[in-house]
């Protein structure tokens, strides 16, 4: 498919199911504002890869003034996909520059090779930071959906035995000034993939090297949950989603502000 034909299809024929979504976040939660330098994460799976092209689109119409900037961190993927990737980056014409690192080798090292991939999100978050930070930008774009954010909410739910979600737009802890943002968090996976398929895009999953796995098998479980519970309950979904802006403290036990640990039992003491 031209390169044409895939950026209009973004535009129009997925208008409702992606540009809208991802304008919706973006306005609603400032996610890119004047002056800002955003660079756009890509690890050469579908949802970074749209999430390159909707940046683009909207660097090229918006009347808002800011700079992007497309980086792509090579973790440490066997030959076939780091081909991939590189195919995929000239396809869609996304003028990405691929970092090396060896996270995956590090962090399976320091793991011992026992449940890695904890130890690789945090190497490879802090390598994106750093990276960020020498190119002056101030934002970092993740292509994390909707989807993401739900299944994260209901695995700390109940596998964490606490009450945590993925926010749209986040102040990084050790790199001063700087934000993580998730403009595709309104959008569906169910609908990237239907674009995916569209443009005939044979994208990266995880390409994990250690653990030979693309999904975890927690998150596949709460997806399947999910999944199931949408059969009774086709808002299940939003609902999940819409829980985070709803905590009433009133009616919990307890619950942490800036760090500090609060409890129901303050309001008797």
């Amino acid at each position: 498919m031209e390169i044409v034909e895939i950026e209009r299809s973004i535009i129009k024929k997925y208008r409702k199911e992606l540009w809208s979504p991802f304008i919706k976040a973006v306005k609603e939660f400032s996610l890119i504002n004047e002056g800002d330098k955003i660079a756009v994460a890509i690890s050469g799976g579908k949802d970074s890869l749209l999430l390159a092209k909707l940046i683009e689109e909207l660097h090229k119409h918006s009347k808002v003034n800011f700079d992007v900037c497309y980086i792509c961190m090579d973790p440490g993927y066997d030959r076939p996909n780091r081909a991939l990737l590189e195919k995929n980056l000239k396809y869609l014409k996304i003028p990405a520059e691929i970092y090396d690192s060896e996270v995956f080798e590090v962090a399976e090292s320091i793991t011992k090779g026992a449940y890695p991939c904890y130890m690789c999100a945090r190497m490879r978050r802090g390598f994106l930071y750093a990276k960020a930070k020498e190119l002056a930008c101030n934002k970092i774009a993740l292509g994390h959906h909707m989807n993401d954010v739900i299944e994260t909410t209901m695995m700390n739910v109940l596998y964490a035995g606490n009450f945590k979600t993925m926010k749209p737009r986040l102040k990084a802890q050790n790199f001063e000034e700087m934000e993580l943002i998730r403009p595709l968090y309104y959008a569906h996976e169910d609908d990237i993939k239907k674009w995916r398929d569209h443009v005939g895009l044979m994208a990266l999953d995880c390409a994990c090297t250690v653990t030979k796995s693309s999904e975890s098998y927690t998150r596949k479980k709460i997806k399947e949950l999910i999944r199931d519970l949408k059969k009774d309950n086709p808002e299940v979904e939003k609902s999940i989603l819409r829980s985070a802006e709803n905590v009433n403290c009133d009616m919990v036990l307890g619950y942490q502000i800036g760090g500090e640990k609060h409890s129901f039992m303050e309001e008797f003491e």
